[in-house]
């Protein structure tokens, strides 16, 4: 069995049917590559190894908004086995890294005939639901520098370090804002003390710190990640025993 550090994967293979496990494939994710464009049909899933990528909303205008963030926690391509075959958003790589990818094919026949597969798969939908919800609000009635807090941390739970790299146009992109705003936001925090951010490269030197200043949001997302875990945990120890 692959043996692998993403926490959904991890437990999916424990129930998955041995024919997707042999179609999962270890590929590289690059910054800044789109995994698939608004309205295209989805051809696989990837579950992040070490890579984040970042789901966007895009206006006709060419503005663009982060819905959410996928790490090592979760899949990306929910709209494969949730019957849409397409989503309104955008998937671009926000941290470069790898990924398991998975034909979409495959993992539609899981979740449409094992309820195991199918648990899991909306445990974790809905996991996102609430990112996704908890961002809407934090970009409506919390500051830039609340704003780019929980982006950070959010980032930092899904590396192994506390390094993110990053030009100033993604983050800006990533959260709907100006340029300028982000470079204020991100100075008021290196005059903290509680980051560097030098040429694209963000270093969390006071996480505690950085946590204190964020708004609720990020907690509120956190929290559900934790339950997450804890019931993919469970699940392992049962199908283990």
């Amino acid at each position: 069995m692959i043996k692998c550090n993403n926490t959904l994967l991890s437990t999916l293979l424990e129930v998955l049917p041995n024919n997707c496990e042999t179609k999962l494939e270890l590929v590289p994710l690059k910054l800044g590559q789109v995994l698939y464009e608004s309205g295209e049909a989805l051809q696989h899933v990837y579950f992040p190894v070490d890579a984040i990528v970042s789901l966007l909303f895009e206006m006709s205008d060419g503005a663009s908004a982060e819905i959410s963030v996928v790490g090592n926690e979760g899949i990306v391509g929910i709209a494969v086995f949730l019957g849409g075959g397409s989503t309104p958003s955008r998937a671009i790589v926000q941290s470069e890294g790898k990924a398991y990818r998975l034909p979409a094919t495959s993992i539609k026949q899981a979740f449409n005939h094992d309820s195991a597969v199918r648990v899991l798969l909306l445990r974790y939908t809905l996991s996102l639901i609430t990112q996704m919800s908890q961002t809407a609000v934090c970009n409506r009635h919390h500051t830039i520098v609340q704003q780019l807090c929980r982006w950070i941390l959010l980032s930092l739970d899904r590396l192994p370090d506390n390094n993110l790299v990053m030009t100033q146009e993604l983050i800006a992109n990533m959260l709907g804002v100006r340029r300028e705003g982000v470079t204020e936001a991100a100075g008021k925090l290196q005059k903290a003390g509680v980051i560097t951010y030098t040429r694209g490269h963000i270093k969390v030197i006071d996480r505690p710190k950085l946590e204190s200043i964020c708004c609720e949001c990020y907690q509120v997302v956190k929290e559900e990640s934790d339950r997450l875990e804890a019931f993919s945990t469970k699940v392992n120890k049962k199908n283990k025993a």
